[in-house]
């Protein structure tokens, strides 16, 4: 059974940082890519980051390019989301996801993600 676990959420001010990570468990995580999503209220879902099986390849929305970092440690099968300069806009639920794909592949769409963890809360007060 996949799992996948999220953690490190919380409250934090605008212009600070948080990290999120992503364990999972059920299935070899380095065959796998890895990304976030986010959904804040009354918004759909949106791509966040995305890296490769390796890690060797990122990819990120235009909205968070150069503040979020995701990076991985398939030693660990964790995924992380190292969140900088946080502002009122980042506030929403962040969900990993796992998928299949070829080694140096990065993932946009939510539709070419077939594992999901329940998600954590960040909120960013202004």
């Amino acid at each position: 059974q996949v799992q996948l676990v999220e953690s490190g959420g919380g409250l934090v001010q605008a212009g600070g940082s948080l990290r999120l990570s992503c364990t999972a468990s059920g299935r070899t995580f380095s065959s796998f890519g890895m990304g976030w999503f986010r959904q804040a209220p009354g918004k759909e879902r949106e791509f966040v980051a995305a890296i490769s099986r390796g890690g060797g390849n990122t990819d990120y929305a235009d909205s968070v390019k150069g503040r979020f970092t995701i990076s991985r440690d398939n030693a660990k099968n964790t995924v992380y989301l190292q969140m900088n300069s946080l502002k009122p806009e980042d506030t929403a639920v962040y969900y990993c996801a796992q998928r299949p794909g070829r080694w140096a592949s990065t993932g946009v769409a939510a539709t070419e993600y077939d594992y999901w963890g329940q998600g954590t809360q960040v909120t960013v007060s202004s």
